[in-house]
């Protein structure tokens, strides 16, 4: 559906254009744009670059581990029907801590990784089970304690003070990722299939 609507901004912008006669305003745009992205881009890379080797030292001392730990019993109680020391719930627990970190690209594997473990589990496999719906809200509204990727945005831009915007981020994420889980519950409770776990 998302394809179709950009679909229709992208045409629409050409026909009037075009009636207008200033279709050299459309190229001028999306090279403008094309510009921009690069851009971008390239400043992208060498923040994820750093962040990404700063979690590898956070990995290899020890920290994702003992991060990990402390979230491990709030995990056993969003994920109660996962069986203990299975697969997904490492995968998870390593999802949860790349994103807290704000480290969504890093996040990504992990997440992949832990549906598949979750999908091993998964009795009606044209479904998808409460513990992946869980997953997936938390991924998608996750708290982020360092937002990584918006401050290299912002430092692309030449912001005065990228790292600003810190504070509201935790306090949007975490409200982001309280209704999250509240939604994730009541949707539980509606709509879990005969024979599914609520787990």
């Amino acid at each position: 559906m998302v394809n179709w609507i950009w679909l229709f901004f992208i045409v629409a912008g050409f026909v009037v254009a075009a009636f207008q006669g200033k279709i050299e305003l459309v190229t001028e745009a999306v090279f403008d744009g094309a510009k921009s992205g690069v851009t971008v881009c390239f400043g992208l890379i060498s923040i994820m670059v750093f962040w990404l080797g700063i979690m590898r030292i956070a990995e290899d001392a020890g920290l994702l581990q003992k991060l990990a730990k402390l979230l491990s019993p709030i995990v056993r109680a969003l994920f109660p029907s996962v069986p203990k020391n299975h697969p997904a719930l490492g995968y998870i627990m390593s999802n949860m801590s790349a994103n807290i970190l704000g480290l969504g690209n890093a996040a990504t594997p992990m997440g992949i990784k832990a549906m598949q473990e979750l999908q091993l589990l998964n009795k009606h496999k044209d479904i998808a089970s409460p513990a992946m719906c869980t997953l997936l809200a938390l991924n998608t509204a996750s708290i982020t304690l360092i937002p990584t990727t918006l401050i290299a945005i912002r430092m692309n831009y030449n912001s005065a003070n990228p790292a600003e915007i810190v504070g509201t981020t935790l306090l949007a994420t975490f409200i982001s990722t309280l209704a999250a889980i509240m939604v994730d519950r009541w949707y539980r409770k509606r709509s879990t299939p005969p024979g599914q776990g609520k787990g």
